[in-house]
């Protein structure tokens, strides 16, 4: 139960009702962070064209950089549960990640681009468990839906500011001067959460994770799977940003494409994650999976620009379909003292995932050419939606 000051800090009125101060906070600093990012990742697939590396190599890269720093999510949050302190992984985090962000500038080869992706993930891996469990920590569970849909809202919101700023410099910079111009806001959003973030802390427990984990429901388990399956078919953003340059749109539209995205998923991942808490969160999310089922179609058969626009269109509903109601449905389905290390599993199969999915998409375009990459997401990702509308019965 959430202590009488944890409950004070509680909104009682208006569109933050029965939100935290917590989570505002943590959603303003996820923005600032995702202003930084976003400015880099918006530009990132040209600059790795400018290096010339290969789709397969692009591939290793962001497997890599997804999957061995995803690791560090499953004991951050173990341990957060562990030692009842969730704020110090937070912090750490966002540090480590802001830091990275200079080096982009300094990156002139594969292997230093992806030492320095790598590094940045490391950061994510060691606050992103931990501030999930934060968030629902600070939260009643018949808000988690709203509080995990407005702290994706803000962190798209930056992502849309970033894209922005990043179209608008990339005329002006090299790509090298704007990832330096990114690291501002990434050291902002480190000040944010070591300033204003409240936490109320726990006693430290003896508990192993071997039976943390023993402990977590079947329904949890067999969501875990399903997850996985998705996650093998979900591969990076590239290669939606390649296809793009492959039917001859130019650089600069192929941003605003992408910053219609970002757009298009903030504006609905509230309201998504608000019908997730009145519908079967379950259903939500398989709808999630068939939207990026269909985004891959439109993207295996695009012939021109409003083809891709549209499914640029798609790709940002998927998103606010998914993120933060898929963290939703973990802090359901499992007990709040498990919580840190349920979010770390949850996300480290996943990143653990992202490495096949963006190694064989990758592969699939450079040898068997761009549609049999979108072929390959499709099929698993109407898999994946069947399975968790009829699989999930069984938890």
């Amino acid at each position: 139960m959430h202590s009488l000051k944890n409950q004070q800090d509680r909104i009682q009125s208006g569109i933050f009702k029965g939100m935290s101060t917590t989570v505002l906070v943590l959603g303003a600093a996820s923005f600032l962070a995702d202003v930084s990012s976003e400015m880099i990742f918006a530009v990132l697939p040209f600059f790795y064209l400018s290096l010339g590396i290969v789709p397969a190599a692009v591939g290793l890269i962001e497997g890599i950089a997804e999957s061995t720093a995803s690791l560090l999510k499953v004991y951050s949050g173990w341990y957060s549960d562990k030692v009842g302190r969730r704020k110090i992984f937070v912090t750490g985090g966002y540090g480590l990640s802001a830091a990275s962000k200079v080096f982009f500038a300094l990156a002139a080869t594969w292997l230093q681009v992806l030492a320095v992706r790598f590094v940045d993930r490391v950061g994510k891996g060691l606050r992103t468990s931990p501030r999930d469990a934060l968030i629902a920590d600070s939260t009643d569970a018949e808000f988690y839906g709203k509080s995990f849909g407005f702290h994706r809202a803000m962190d798209t919101s930056g992502a849309v500011l970033g894209i922005a700023v990043a179209f608008s410099l990339v005329a002006y910079f090299s790509y090298r001067r704007i990832f330096l111009i990114a690291a501002i806001p990434a050291f902002l959003s480190v000040l944010l959460i070591i300033f204003f973030v409240r936490e109320i802390r726990k006693e430290p427990k003896a508990i192993s994770f071997r039976l943390t984990f023993k402990a977590l429901s079947r329904e949890f388990k067999i969501f875990l799977l399903i997850a996985t399956i998705f996650g093998l078919a979900n591969f990076s953003y590239v290669f939606l940003m390649w296809k793009a340059k492959e039917i001859g749109i130019p650089e600069q539209k192929i941003i605003i494409f992408y910053l219609l995205f970002s757009v298009i998923y903030a504006t609905f991942a509230m309201p998504a994650g608000m019908l997730s808490d009145r519908i079967q969160r379950k259903h939500t999310i398989a709808l999630g999976y068939a939207l990026f089922g269909f985004t891959c179609t439109g993207f295996m058969l695009a012939k021109t620009m409003p083809h891709v626009l549209l499914f640029f269109a798609l790709y940002g509903i998927y998103y606010a379909f998914m993120e933060g109601i898929q963290k939703a449905y973990v802090a359901d389905l499992v007990p709040a003292e498990a919580r840190g290390t349920a979010f770390g599993i949850f996300h480290t199969i996943l990143g653990i995932a992202a490495l096949p999915a963006s190694l064989i998409a990758g592969a699939l375009w450079q040898y068997l050419g761009a549609s049999a990459t979108f072929l390959y997401g499709a099929v698993l990702a109407f898999l994946a939606a069947v399975l968790l509308i009829f699989l999930q019965k069984l938890g």
